[in-house]
């Protein structure tokens, strides 16, 4: 397919409709090519436990980026991008939500609401990074200013955020609670296997095994997950709007990232760095995502972050609505006080 001219982002959505059909034996490929040595380096990892807890630890490290890799497979799940059959593909999401810590039918909910409104600043709280305009920033009292300012401090997003969530929030339909039994069902079965799996590797492998082995895998891989989510939206120059202005094609492609990672780093992440076209059209299978990049160079230089960029992203707390762009603490402070 030859390269586009710039469109707009309504127009878009018709040129990627060509990209949505999954490739069953792809997505099977993919699926083995994750689960399997994921599986793999889990059970090297707890033989290794016997001569080196280093290198048993040092096999979990590694093994978080196929647990993230997962993850994006059962990103993919909710979205029915993954196989044509989607009872299969919500199935196939599920069992990996049990690896993810994470109940499928209730994340799949939460972040279709996400989709649904991701730059509205009308609609914020499900899914999101909590993200207050510089205006809702000075109206609050000195308390809340410096409950805010703890919650976007790195330590607590990348660190005591994804522990949090996964291991305790996940446990139960947070935002659900009242939507239904399905929730429920979703978040109390996933518990019940993770008893069951938590509690057979206690027995035949002791506090080892969880310590060593899935505790590393699981905290790493969580924090890796929260800080490309955190930049997938959070960069200077996203998109947030109100009300009438808010329109979710535009809030897609200029509000979501286009993460320029290193091969392996892609690979791992599961190209879920081509966040704009993901958002623009989630039907895609991540494994089409390049193409569509390569097809149309428009879409390939738009909201491009690279790695090194992207650290910067973490300084900033603050959306201004006068400016349109995401600012620092400091950068904040000292913009005039506006009536």
């Amino acid at each position: 397919m030859p390269n586009a001219a710039p469109k707009a982002p309504t127009d878009w959505v018709r040129v990627l409709a060509a990209y949505r059909e999954p490739d069953t034996r792809r997505s099977l490929l993919e699926l083995g090519v994750t689960l399997l040595p994921f599986l793999a380096i889990f059970a090297l990892a707890w033989w290794m436990l016997s001569y080196s807890a280093i290198a048993a630890f040092a096999l979990a490290v590694l093994n978080a980026g196929f647990l993230v890799r997962l993850f994006v497979i059962q990103h993919d799940c909710g979205h029915g991008s993954y196989l044509s059959n989607r009872t299969m593909s919500d199935w196939v999401g599920r069992v990996i939500g049990v690896l993810t810590l994470t109940p499928y039918d209730v994340w799949r909910r939460t972040h279709a609401i996400h989709h649904a409104g991701a730059g509205n600043l009308d609609h914020r709280g499900v899914g999101d990074i909590v993200t207050l305009t510089v205006a809702e920033y000075r109206a609050l009292s000195p308390l809340r200013r410096f409950q805010y300012r703890l919650y976007r401090n790195p330590v607590t997003l990348f660190l005591i955020g994804p522990v949090f969530i996964f291991v305790l929030q996940n446990r139960l339909p947070i935002g659900l609670m009242r939507a239904g039994t399905q929730y429920w069902t979703s978040a109390m079965s996933t518990n019940l296997a993770l008893a069951v799996i938590f509690g057979t590797l206690y027995w035949f492998g002791g506090w080892q095994v969880l310590a060593l082995v899935v505790a590393p895998t699981v905290l790493i891989a969580s924090a890796a997950g929260m800080w490309l989510f955190f930049v997938q939206h959070q960069f200077e120059e996203t998109h947030w709007e109100r009300g009438d202005n808010w329109q979710v094609h535009d809030a897609a492609l200029n509000g979501s990232s286009n993460y320029v990672l290193p091969p392996v780093l892609r690979w791992f992440s599961g190209n879920i760095g081509i966040h704009h076209v993901h958002h623009l059209y989630a039907r895609i299978p991540f494994y089409r995502l390049p193409e569509v990049l390569r097809d149309h160079a428009a879409l390939a230089n738009a909201q491009r972050l690279t790695l090194l960029e992207s650290f910067a992203c973490a300084r900033l707390h603050l959306w201004d609505e006068t400016g349109r762009r995401l600012l620092s603490f400091a950068e904040a402070r000292k913009l005039p006080v506006t009536a």
